[in-house]
């Protein structure tokens, strides 16, 4: 059985969180110190950058590990909280790294997991809503199985995040690990990568460059998009909860590909026109979270309007460009 987590180990709670330097890690570890966590950020850096923690240098709460987390973690002293949120998460990322995606959902897993039973910490998987594939529910829910094609070419990311969400639960009943399971859905804020393939970024920098915005499909099939810091505090709060099964966490605004692009083009002020391409195979047609037990377990809700989060976030490609 897992030592129970003792208050007592640390004045300042301490806080690992495996792909600390990436996108949504980055931004997790700067909400952790504002609460007086000491973190331990570690990250291979293949999909992560320093520049995303650069503002950290010499912050005595703060320490980076280089490392990939599908290797043995060993760390002196107490920890009390494991964040696993290390895995390459857009579809270039992970078409072009299917194995190192497959090998961080599982042995990734297995290692963070193994470190927080060591240290009797509480832990948080990062899951996500590609695990319901093309759903046949809408919106979808927690209980929704999913509907994903296991031998397609977005598999290695779906099934690394259903082979994690299945031993996380394993650790869970088995050694007694508190442990929590969040699913995110699309997210978006500063500190994307530019040319990371995922939506927000591709329209941004398609369009500040007044270049044809590239639709895939028609563009009827649809999203809903959270920003970062709602997320980020979403997930705090469901770390802080005693809930241990898997919570949605997004922005269930949906809107179609189409309409986005048109929103994108207005916040740039660009010139871009409309180009369509064909359907990646197996792109979800529908993806808008039920957000339900979040609202009602942690009292959660995004609170950023689109306009203003697209505003930051435009600011932000805008210097890096």
């Amino acid at each position: 059985m897992a030592k129970k987590k003792s208050a007592a180990k640390s004045v300042a709670p301490i806080s690992v969180v495996t792909g600390g330097a990436g996108f949504l890690g980055s931004h997790l570890t700067d909400l952790l110190l504002s609460k007086g966590h000491q973190v331990i950020a570690i990250d291979n850096l293949v999909t992560g950058s320093t520049d995303n923690i650069a503002h950290l240098a010499g912050n005595p709460a703060f320490r980076f590990i280089h490392q990939d987390v599908t290797e043995f973690l060993f760390l002196e002293g107490p920890v009390d909280y494991v964040w696993h949120f290390a895995s390459p998460a857009s579809p270039i990322d992970y078409l072009e790294l299917p194995i190192q995606t497959l090998k961080v959902g599982s042995l990734g897993t297995h290692k963070a997991l193994g470190l927080a039973r060591n240290k009797g910490a509480r832990f948080l998987l990062t899951s996500t809503s590609e695990i319901y594939g093309d759903p046949l529910e809408h919106p979808q829910t927690e209980s929704y199985w999913g509907n994903v094609n296991i031998i397609g070419p977005r598999g290695c990311y779906d099934e690394s995040k259903r082979f994690a969400e299945a031993i996380t639960m394993a650790y869970n009943r088995q050694h007694g690990i508190e442990t929590r399971i969040v699913r995110i859905f699309n997210t978006y804020g500063p500190r994307m990568r530019l040319n990371d393939g995922r939506v927000v970024p591709a329209f941004i920098g398609q369009a500040l460059e007044n270049k044809p915005i590239t639709v895939f499909g028609d563009g009827k099939q649809t999203r809903s998009f959270c920003y970062v810091s709602d997320l980020i505090e979403g997930i705090y709060r469901l770390m802080m909860s005693d809930y241990s099964l898997p919570v949605n966490i997004g922005n269930p605004n949906e809107m179609t590909m189409l309409e986005f692009a048109r929103e994108i083009i207005g916040a740039t002020r660009s010139k871009s026109r409309l180009v369509h391409r064909p359907l990646p195979q197996d792109d979800p047609k529908q993806r808008r979270p039920d957000i339900g037990l979040a609202e009602k377990l942690l009292g959660w809700k995004p609170v950023v309007p689109l306009k203003d989060g697209l505003e930051t976030t435009i600011k932000y490609f805008r210097g890096r460009s």
